[in-house]
């Protein structure tokens, strides 16, 4: 039964296996084990950002495609919903054309960008994906009648999901209000993305597009079109992006450049696949929960170690939470030099 969820990809190490069911249940719980508006949210972007890695990682790690037009993909779809709400209404029926208008353009996109660039070497390829991202991205701030600019998109999200509705009193102490049906629809929705994608991966075309990584001529030569199956995963992952932002609309209730579009969040998902691990679904969940988690809560635990320290000027003042950015990046190059391979690359080197 387990095989057959996780589409025969068992994670081979006890370890790796320990940690995805201590994140899976720590995900599942965290509401209730913990209670705070910080905390739901850290879970609920940690939701997102493991489909939106594990989307890149279909394309960098499984078919070797380096593009940095990952994050236009997340901006169309989280758009996508923050137009149809803030135009027709706080509804359903919103939520559906906003997704829906967001999966088709996002696949359109991809796919002229994959079938006109994709002959190209991967370098020029990438730099095509930048030009056209940054293009995007000028777009929606100038647009301000339609996207509302830089300041971006507030809008009320249906009933069933603000924090004023409410199908219960208290369980555990955690109110029982939209608030919580939210984040439960955010991670509902974000672990059935992950299994579809680890179905896509270890099905035929998913083996047909490690061939392609590994020797796109030799693909060619015995019959594999490289440049439509480069292009059908592309439009794979510009759909599961935009899925991922329409998930991230529906949870904060604002959509704007900074949060969707800005290049930052696609050095944050190229940071999380290599991480964890490029090439294993698994990678992009570990470097998705630890860089998250860095971002939100390592300013705090420095702020500590800083007040513990304060005898010692020297090692205070490098403990400061203001060099939080500098400890992140120690902690990425200690990473990259100990797990080359990755986190779930190393661990299941050892097994």
């Amino acid at each position: 039964m387990l095989r057959s969820i996780l589409s025969d990809d068992l994670p081979r190490s006890r370890w790796l296996a320990l940690a995805l069911v201590a994140i899976l249940v720590g995900l599942a719980v965290a509401p209730f084990l913990f209670p705070g508006a910080k905390s739901l949210n850290v879970a609920a972007k940690i939701c997102v950002f493991i489909v939106l890695a594990a989307s890149f990682d279909l394309l960098l790690g499984y078919t070797g495609i380096v593009s940095f037009a990952h994050t236009m993909f997340f901006g169309i779809g989280a758009y996508g919903v923050a137009i149809s709400l803030t135009r027709m209404g706080a509804g359903w029926d919103a939520v559906a054309v906003g997704t829906v208008a967001g999966l088709l353009l996002a696949i359109v996109l991809a796919t002229v960008i994959g079938l006109f660039s994709l002959r190209v070497r991967t370098i020029f390829f990438a730099m095509i994906t930048l030009a056209v991202a940054s293009a995007f991205a000028i777009l929606a701030s100038q647009l301000s009648d339609l996207t509302g600019g830089e300041d971006g998109l507030n809008y009320r999200l249906p009933a069933a999901l603000r924090a004023s509705f409410s199908f219960g009193d208290t369980l555990f102490g955690v109110r029982l209000n939209g608030r919580l049906l939210d984040y439960y629809l955010v991670y509902t929705a974000s672990l059935a993305l992950i299994l579809v994608l680890l179905r896509i991966v270890n099905s035929p075309f998913g083996s047909v597009l490690m061939a392609i990584r590994e020797n796109p001529f030799r693909a060619e030569a015995i019959g594999y079109r490289t440049v439509v199956y480069r292009t059908i995963a592309s439009c794979i992952a510009a759909a599961t992006a935009a899925l991922a932002g329409a998930l991230l609309a529906l949870w904060s209730s604002q959509t704007n450049p900074d949060t969707t579009l800005s290049f930052d969040i696609m050095v944050d998902i190229l940071l999380m696949v290599v991480i964890g691990g490029m090439g294993t679904m698994y990678g992009a969940v570990i470097g998705a929960v630890l860089l998250v988690f860095a971002q939100n809560y390592l300013q705090d635990l420095l702020a500590v170690a800083n007040k513990a320290l304060l005898g010692v000027p020297l090692l205070a003042n490098l403990f400061h939470p203001d060099r939080w950015l500098l400890w992140l990046g120690v902690a990425f190059i200690l990473c990259v030099y100990f797990f080359p391979a990755g986190i779930v690359g190393r661990l299941r080197q050892k097994r």
